[in-house]
């Protein structure tokens, strides 16, 4: 979603083309903070419990060849 009311240097484009991407990367990353933590550690599947994926959402990662092959 586009917020029309930030000024921005150059003209806001509300159609959001791939052109605008760099700026508005630079405008968001000073609100990210950074974690002070390292890199996170793999988690084994039997701690993952409660997780639920809706069918359609298991049928499109089964379509996708880097998920389901």
């Amino acid at each position: 979603m586009t917020n029309l009311k930030v000024q921005a240097p150059v003209p806001v484009d509300i159609e959001g083309d791939l052109a605008s991407l760099p700026g508005d990367g630079a405008r968001m990353a000073p609100h990210w903070a950074v974690p002070d933590r390292g890199a996170a550690r793999p988690v084994s599947p039997a701690l993952i419990h409660g997780v639920t994926v809706p069918p359609a959402s298991a049928r499109l990662l089964d379509a996708m060849s880097d998920y389901g092959d």
